[in-house]
């Protein structure tokens, strides 16, 4: 028996009431995983923009600045 048929073996068993509180939060676990889904594409995205930028010359320098704001 696989975890798809374990899960639904023992979501029978529960009071209506506990299949719904169940569902709730099948919901909220899937939001959850897509989020995160989401925050480590964000993460992985950024990390490949900003990879090698450390060994790119400076462009301008403190110098170049007009206007010093206090």
């Amino acid at each position: 028996m696989n975890l798809d048929e374990k899960i639904y073996q023992y979501a029978r068993k529960l009071p209506y009431s506990f299949q719904e509180e169940l569902f709730d939060f099948i919901q909220y676990l899937l939001i959850k995983a897509e989020q995160q889904e989401k925050q480590e594409w964000a993460s992985l995205s950024l990390s490949s923009a900003m990879r090698d930028m450390e060994d790119e010359p400076d462009l301008y320098s403190v110098s170049d600045i007009r206007v010093a704001f206090a």
